[in-house]
């Protein structure tokens, strides 16, 4: 995702007024934030929520208590003058009342007031900075001064326990896979060295001692070794390694002295990059909180028209008109009316909702899928590393009477070496040696019939019975029959024989099926595996509708044939061979995305640890973030308009519009942060 190279002056108001607050040595804040992401317009993930409202809620770093000395200050002092007013009965004259009042007032709202003014400058009147400066002046203007600091105080207060709330919700998020060790020890000329990972070379040896977490992807050097995956899976299990297997950034040692050989840079690990795009999905907004931000532009005009209307028609048709009564009023209806609790509490929500899939093994690209989920009524799956483990074994070898088994299974291993497929993996391990790479030439994949090329001057053909059928190559009839997966084999244009590979059903794959059943989702599995092998594995795990033999382009008919349909569905695969339809699908989920970067790259949603069940648990969330979301717009909107009703007819007066509108701010974040710890 590109970023812009430097934010709208408008952007950066608040975050430079914080700065400048914050850190008085260094002047302006000169230093360019990059924005959040928003129809057509392009935001890094370090944003809460659109400054088209006027926010920028949080920087991602804690603050301390004794930052915000002028706000406590001005606290202590409203509380003081209420104690002494209507605790002693103490009061002061309007001279003394401006003394004290005036500089509470400066120190709890000098930020507000001078966004408010930079606003105003570009003509921006409708915002809450200047909604809250209208209001709290207005209050002085009446001499209700202590009104008018207090309404100041606690809405500044609720900014601040508002940024505290997505600090930590970012903080919570990052901290989730953010655990990339600081230093690694590499070996250099037979030492041992600490430096820092980024400092590592490729193919540069390190070494991990027990308890200590891998710093950069690559190969195990070492004979074995055990390492705990939970920070990149969520799954705590165990993972036996032997020499040669891939490990990644973030894995823990578990029990001895391990040697790895590094394969990636730091920036380029697994986990930078699942990082990076953790970091990114906060960005992208859902059509919730488009909507939330489009709302509030056209809501907070329409309040200041309204409050000015409260305060001059009442002049035209009540007969004992007060202009400083009726002033008041208005002034209630601005403080209530700001929209803060929304568009604060909505991208909480979905930051809960991106952070608790991140804590179960599943990253989501962006809040707008979130959504997308709560729409899915129809789920297609792949079959191979979907529904089955892809873990492949030979079952059976059958070659014609003149044909030598071992030198059968050599020349199938030799052309079948220049393939990643898993079947080509298992018949490798089968074979158990190494060919000869000089010897294998013009090799050529035909995409859903196998291979073609030259092994040792014979041209073999090696795949699935459409391949021989293609070449006109006679083969046995029985071999159609066979329901494992089969790979026939054909030297020099004569049928020479087949090999039967067979796959494992996923422990949790059944169960995924009958909990996707129980949430009315209809569920169907495309496959390039043929028919027979697609029926037995459906009818095991109750699938709705199994289709087999099927192309690239097949898969993509079948899924747009599901969506003219009307369905609403997301596609489950690898993220690489079926990227034709993870892009057609509404949302496109990956199994496994330590094993690809084009899986990171290709995917909406990845599920990190393979599991089938994790796509319930992604449907889960979304709902569940769903609901608290909705939960937060109907409670600000409900208590706003009771309130609102209130200060037009008198009833309700500046501090309980103020502690109404931060109240339900509050009541909003705090529904909205305990989706973090939620089970799912």
């Amino acid at each position: 995702m590109k970023l812009k190279d430097c934010c709208s002056t408008e952007e950066n108001d608040k975050t430079a007024i914080k700065y400048q607050n914050q850190h008085p040595k260094n002047g302006h804040a000169n230093h360019c934030h990059a924005g959040h992401q928003h129809e057509g317009h392009t935001h890094s993930a370090e944003e809460s929520h659109d400054d088209d409202d006027g926010h920028n809620h949080g920087s991602g770093e804690p603050e301390s208590w004794t930052s915000h000395w002028p706000l406590l200050t001005s606290l202590a002092v409203v509380i003081i003058m209420l104690t002494l007013e209507y605790g002693f009965g103490i009061t002061f004259n309007t001279l003394i009342q401006l003394i004290i009042f005036i500089p509470a007032y400066l120190l709890a709202g000098y930020n507000v007031l001078e966004l408010a003014f930079r606003k105003a400058l570009r003509f921006d009147f409708f915002n809450e900075f200047f909604l809250m400066s209208v209001a709290t002046i207005g209050a002085f203007a009446i001499g209700s001064y202590s009104e008018g600091v207090a309404v100041m105080v606690f809405y500044s207060i609720g900014e601040w326990f508002q940024d505290s709330a997505v600090n930590k919700a970012k903080r919570s998020i990052k901290a989730l896979l953010d655990i990339r060790p600081d230093s690694v020890d590499v070996i250099r000329e037979g030492k041992v060295i600490t430096i820092a990972p980024a400092e590592v070379a490729l193919e540069e040896i390190i070494q991990v001692k027990p308890g200590e977490k891998v710093a950069l992807d690559g190969i195990l050097y070492s004979e074995k070794a055990i390492f705990n995956t939970a920070a990149l899976t969520g799954e705590s299990k165990p993972d036996s390694k032997n020499n040669g297997d891939q490990v990644f950034a973030g894995m823990i040692n578990l029990n001895q002295l391990a040697q790895v050989q590094v394969k990636s840079l730091f920036k380029d690990s697994k986990l930078s990059k699942i990082l990076e795009m953790v970091q990114d999905a906060t960005a992208r907004k859902s059509q919730t909180q488009l909507f939330i931000s489009r709302f509030a532009k056209v809501y907070t005009p329409i309040v200041f028209l309204l409050a000015v209307l409260l305060i001059a028609l009442p002049y035209f048709f009540v007969a004992d008109y007060n202009f400083q009564d009726w002033f008041y009023r208005g002034l209630v209806f601005l403080v209530i009316s700001c929209p803060c609790a929304l568009v604060v509490s909505i991208p909480l929500g979905y930051f809960g909702g991106i952070g608790l899939a991140s804590k179960n093994g599943i990253l989501f690209k962006g809040s707008n899928f979130l959504d997308i989920m709560t729409k899915i009524d129809t789920v297609v799956m792949d079959k191979t590393g979907t529904l089955t483990k892809g873990v492949f074994q030979v079952q059976k070898v059958s070659t014609e009477a003149d044909i030598d088994e071992k030198e059968f299974i050599q020349l199938l291993a030799a052309i079948e070496s220049k393939s990643t497929h898993p079947i080509a993996t298992a018949i490798a391990e089968y074979a158990g040696t190494t060919p000869d790479q000089d010897k294998i030439n013009h090799v050529e994949e035909i995409a859903g019939h196998g291979l073609k090329g030259l092994v040792d001057g014979k041209e073999i053909l090696a795949g699935n019975a459409k391949l021989l059928k293609k070449f006109n190559i006679p083969y046995p009839a029985d071999i159609d029959a066979i329901v494992d997966s089969v790979v026939v084999v054909a030297i020099a244009q004569k049928y020479a024989g087949y090999v039967t590979i067979a796959d494992e059903v996923k422990e949790d794959a059944k169960q995924a099926i009958a909990d996707l059943h129980a949430l009315n989702i209809k569920t169907v599995m495309l496959s390039g595996d043929k028919q027979s092998v697609v029926n037995k594995v459906a009818a095991f795990l109750g699938i709705d509708q199994a289709f087999g033999d099927l192309l690239p382009e097949n898969k993509v008919t079948k899924v747009e044939n599901l969506k003219a349909d009307g369905r609403t569905l997301a596609f489950v695969g690898d993220g690489v061979n079926d990227a034709p339809v993870v892009a057609l699908a509404d949302a496109g989920i990956a199994m496994g995305g330590l094993g690809s970067d084009a899986t990171i790259e290709t995917a909406d949603i990845v599920i990190q640890n393979d599991q089938p069940s994790k796509i319930v648990s992604a449907i889960k969330i979304g709902k569940l973030t769903r609901n608290i979301v909705w939960q937060n717009i109907i409670l600000a909107m409900s208590v706003k308009a009771i309130v609102l009703i209130l200060g037009a007819g008198g009833v309700a007066n500046l501090w309980e519009a103020v502690i109404a509108d931060v109240g339900v701010a509050l009541l909003a974040i705090l529904n909205a942060v305990r989706i973090q710890r939620m089970k799912v």
